[in-house]
Order: structure tokens, then C-alpha cells, then sequence
């Protein structure tokens, strides 16, 4: 883990300082810090960043505002700290490209339990056993290759989000199968009890977007009514 590169992004020092004091002590090494978006984007043109906690109120423009810009640049995974908690401001966050949130005021070993969790679930894409030699996903109009980290949506790589593509790649893996949200939130984000209801919801509507042609009529992502979601080979129309 001490590899990975983080950064932190709060116009409010002390809560930087805290989060990376929590976060050295767990073993991270390379936490670059900003204060505004301005400084996060300079950073981000430099350095390659795995994971951004980012503060939602800046002093020059909002974390919300600052998400796209971020997603032209990198598929970092965004981890949104706010004092809003409406469903809107969540669903917001999402829709965007962001990955996580948790609320002000916050203990900062959950942003460190947090991190960890997403990181283990990195480390076990990354090193799964070499017996298994299936590494490649054909779903016929799109196809996940696990070696490079890449979705190809009719033989054209789409960017994905590495939330979004670490669910759609746990689907893969389990065609035909039926997970709840439960189910979901604990394989792919490694825990359970501190994500919102809309969590698993928002980032399947994000996977559709990217391989269905009509993300509102899904062949290929399907909900089971009171189940949860399967990802199937296509139905015929």
C-alpha cells in the first residue's frame, strides 16, 4: 500500500494534517496535499494519483465542480468529503464521477478504513491466482480484459472509473449470478455499514451507460425485482 499515491484536498489544514498524520501511521508513504482546486489540479498534471479525498466547499470552485475536471485527467478513485448529506448532494457526487463520501464531522480512521478496504480490493484484482487463466470477459457488444484494465465497448476503449470498473469486472466473473446490494458493497468495496442506499444503485446506472445502447432498457445489466443485479450474455430483442 505504501506505493500508492494519494491526495488530499481541503481548504482546511488541520484536517489535512490530521488525515495524512492517520494515514502515514497506517503505512502510506506518498500523500501529496492541496488546499484549493487549482493547487489539486497542478498537482494531478505531475504526479499519478490513485485515490483523492476531496473536500466538497473550496475557496475557489466546489469539489463537485472540480470532478469532471479531475475525470478528464484521471480515473482516481474520489472519495468526497461533505457536510451535506441529502440524497441529492450524494446522488450528485456520483453522477459526476465520484466513488465514496463520508460526512463532517468524521473520525479519521474511517477515511483510513476506508482507503485500506478500496486498496485490498485493488491488491486482489491485481494478483489473482495464475491457474486461473480466463482473462478476458466477451460479452459480445463489450468486453472487460483484465490484464489491461480496459472496457472496450464495440472494439473501442471507454474510460472507467476504477469503482465502476471493479464492479462491472465482479460481474464478469459471475455471469448469470443474482447480488444484492448487500452482497455488492461488501466484495467490491470491501465493507458495508458505512455506504449509502444509493451507493451500488448510482454506479450500476454508470456501468450501463457505458456498455448498453439504451442504458434505460438494459439487456445486458439487468435488476431481479427484490434480489438485486445479474449481468447476462444479451437478450434478444
Amino acid at each position: 500500500m505504501e506505493t500508492r499515491n494519494i491526495l488530499l484536498v481541503d481548504d482546511e489544514k488541520a484536517i489535512v494534517k490530521m488525515i495524512e498524520t492517520v494515514l502515514r501511521k497506517e503505512g502510506f508513504k506518498h500523500i501529496y496535499t492541496a488546499h484549493t482546486a487549482t493547487d489539486a489540479l497542478a498537482i494531478l498534471e505531475k504526479r499519478s494519483i490513485d485515490l483523492i479525498v476531496l473536500d466538497v466547499m473550496l475557496p475557489d470552485y466546489s469539489g463537485f465542480e472540480l470532478c469532471p475536471k479531475i475525470r478528464e485527467m484521471s480515473d482516481a478513485y474520489i472519495l468526497f468529503v461533505t457536510a451535506k448529506v441529502s440524497d441529492l448532494d450524494v446522488l450528485t457526487g456520483f453522477a459526476i464521477g465520484g466513488d465514496d463520501y463520508v460526512t463532517k464531522p468524521f473520525n479519521p480512521l474511517e477515511i483510513a478504513a476506508r482507503i485500506k478496504a478500496h486498496f485490498r480490493r485493488i491488491l486482489s484484482v491485481e494478483h489473482v491466482s495464475i491457474a486461473n487463466k480466463k482473462r478476458q470477459y466477451d460479452f459480445g457488444r463489450f468486453l472487460v480484459d483484465e490484464d489491461k484494465g480496459e472496457l472496450l465497448v464495440d472494439g473501442q476503449i471507454v474510460s472507467c472509473p476504477t469503482q465502476v470498473y471493479l464492479l462491472l469486472l465482479y460481474f464478469c466473473k459471475h455471469p448469470n449470478k443474482v447480488f444484492s446490494k448487500s452482497q455488492l458493497l461488501e466484495a467490491v468495496w470491501g465493507f458495508n455499514h458505512y455506504a449509502d442506499d444509493n451507493t451500488v444503485p448510482v454506479h450500476i446506472r454508470r456501468i450501463r451507460e457505458r456498455i448498453e445502447e439504451d442504458p434505460s432498457r438494459p439487456r445486458y445489466l439487468l435488476t431481479v425485482r427484490g434480489l438485486g443485479y445479474k449481468l447476462g450474455y444479451g437478450n434478444a430483442r
